[in-house]
């Protein structure tokens, strides 16, 4: 085994969305980072939707983007449609969503990593992970290379030990056309991991001219939706429709025949799918009352005819999905390019990260992802910052970095990566946020900027820009409590008018300053919701109060007398460092924390 002469602060494995994210940050923090991926060819690689966004999923994007990251800028750059999801619903669940053109996307994500200050892209196939003293020094590649770090991010998707399945046909692969990781899986086994299997599938992709589009229903994009706070009048490319069609009673019946003949009925898939994400198999035994399910017909690029189907995800044989395909409207001469499949793969079970996503076995060790039992390419991107962040700050010596609850989706989502059992791969939602009106997509600037702009993700100009903003947003609102109108011979602040629900901000632009789209909004947002926001704050408030009682390192739960069985187990094994965050592990009751309490001040009195 060769070592490579020079030594990273960050070496990052995987070039999927997780790991581009990671690399990204690490490196703009100043860490020499490595980049290591199996091919350059597929840094970025949409394996299923060229999508990026959606419910929740775009208010992650936009975080990741307030904090310095780059998703939303290749996005905004390579999107060829536009959506606000929920635009006639509240603003808390309202969130942006791009189709991509899928090898735009990869070129673009590459070349601007390639442009990056301190970064350094290889091709490798890792191995082994290399530990000392029960710390990360670097790690082997199939190719004979030994590069060496002070810190790791691992962001293996679905390789680890990647098997595909169409009906009785299995064959090992990390995605369609690319090799598995095997030596990886093994090497985390032998470190101590514990490892479990989950399951993700993808639906077929169909030639554009062996559609009919008069059958089914045009759907455009919206005007004004972007993703990137910074790169606001980037030009971008041509924009297209999408189309939606249904199953039908014919698509069920064949289902149905050929249930047996699916590897997850069959019992061949061992691996637990996403609940809320299903297989159009699963859908039709699932919703058995339903006789058609919506279907989207979604363009994988400008520069290709494959159409992606989205909504019939399936691991049927190809000779079913061909049959089952031209039952759909607009669908009977359908030519499938790329037939439908599912995928099992290795994850690093719950309880074995801390909040910063770092390996409580391994010192130095991140891990961000899909390994991490998620599934989308924005939950990846966005624990891959976090763990690019805290491996550079964990490589200069600092203390890590983490977002609450309260702050941040991204924040959520850790928090019950590390609190929670998963027994199918996670996908975040806004009902998962109890502050979701705080946690809007149009404020992601207002809440994580002063972050980025911290640990040396924003440069001086964006957060010059953003308290720019913050004061437009003081100013406007205080004109509003200053200046009064008379209706009904009663005389109201405009504050008080633009609570009304049939009052907007752009009615009050001939008595109010214009500071222009974005600011306007925030104003209006401020001002309309002003008591829900303010009560949810005073919930946050509380939350925080728990989480900022520290449980010590190394605090042994097993001492604690009266805690119940399960929640010494699980305190044990999730290892909360607050009490706020032992109090959200299933099986802790309310008992169980009032007793932990009491333990904590008695250590504390005695100490």
């Amino acid at each position: 085994m060769w070592k490579f002469p020079e030594h990273y602060d960050v070496i990052v494995v995987g070039a999927g969305h997780a790991g581009c994210e990671a690399a990204h940050a690490a490196a703009r923090m100043g860490a020499r980072t490595l980049l290591l991926t199996m091919s350059l060819d597929t840094v970025a690689k949409m394996s299923c939707n060229p999508a990026i966004g959606g419910t929740a999923k775009g208010h992650i994007v936009r975080e990741i983007d307030a904090l310095g990251g780059i998703m939303g800028k290749v996005a905004d750059e390579t999107g060829i449609q536009f959506r606000m999801l929920n635009a006639s619903k509240g603003p808390a669940v309202r969130s942006p969503r791009a189709q991509a053109d899928k090898f735009a996307y990869q070129m673009a994500m590459k070349h601007r990593l390639e442009q990056v200050p301190n970064l350094f892209l290889k091709q490798g196939t890792i191995e082994a992970i290399l530990v000392e003293d029960g710390r990360f020094v670097g790690v082997a590649t199939l190719e004979g290379i030994a590069y060496y770090g002070t810190t790791a991010v691992v962001s293996s998707g679905t390789f680890m030990r990647g098997m595909v399945h169409i009906g009785e046909t299995q064959y090992e692969g990390g995605r369609a056309g690319d090799k598995p990781s095997v030596g990886l899986s093994k090497c985390l086994e032998e470190l101590g991991f514990n490892l479990g299997r989950l399951k993700t599938g993808t639906p077929p992709r169909v030639n554009k001219r062996s559609i009919d589009f008069s059958k089914t229903e045009a759907q455009p994009g919206d005007e004004g939706v972007r993703f990137s706070y910074d790169e606001p009048d980037r030009p971008g490319l041509p924009q297209v429709p999408c189309h939606i069609t249904y199953t039908s009673i014919a698509t069920k019946e064949i289902i149905l025949e050929n249930l047996h003949r699916s590897p997850m009925y069959s019992g061949k898939i061992r691996g637990r799918g996403p609940r809320y994400c299903p297989s159009i198999e699963d859908k039709v035994v699932r919703f058995a009352d339903k006789e058609r399910h919506q279907i989207f017909l979604e363009p994988e690029g400008l520069g290709t005819e494959e159409i992606y189907v989205n909504g019939i995800s399936s691991s049927l044989p190809f000779d079913v999905q061909f049959k089952m395909i031209r039952t759909l409207a607009g669908l009977e001469n359908a030519e499938i390019m790329r037939p439908a499949y599912a995928i099992e793969y290795d994850y690093v079970k719950s309880g074995q990260l801390s909040c910063a996503l770092e390996t409580k076995l391994i010192e130095g060790l991140f891990l961000a992802g899909q390994i991490n039992g998620t599934t989308g390419y924005e939950e990846a991107a966005g624990q891959g910052i976090i763990a690019g962040i805290n491996a550079a700050l964990k490589a200069a010596g600092k203390p890590s970095f983490t977002l609450k609850r309260s702050e941040a989706y991204i924040g959520v989502m850790i928090d019950e990566l590390t609190t929670r059992e998963l027994d199918e791969p996670y996908r975040m939602f806004t009902s998962r946020a109890e502050h979701r009106l705080l946690l809007r997509q149009d404020n992601a600037d207002l809440r994580l900027r002063e972050y980025g702009y911290s640990l040396g993700m924003i440069d001086q100009a964006r957060y010059e820009k953003l308290m720019a903003k913050k004061s437009a947003i003081e100013q406007g609102l205080a004109d509003l409590n200053k200046k009064y109108v008379s209706i009904d011979g009663k005389s109201i602040s405009l504050m008080q008018l633009l609570c009304r629900p049939e009052t907007s901000y752009s009615q009050l632009l001939e008595s109010v300053r214009d500071f222009g789209p974005d600011i306007n909004t925030q104003i209006e947002m401020c001002a309309k919701f002003a008591g829900y926001i303010k009560r949810q704050e005073v919930e946050a408030s509380k939350l925080e109060k728990a989480d900022a009682i520290q449980i010590p390192p190394n605090f042994n739960f097993a001492d604690v007398k009266g805690l119940s069985n399960e929640a010494r187990e699980k305190l044990n094994r999730f290892s909360p460092t607050s009490v706020g965050q032992a109090s959200r592990i299933s099986g802790v009751s309310p008992a169980d924390i009032s007793i932990l309490m009491v333990a904590l001040e008695s250590r504390k009195r005695s100490s």
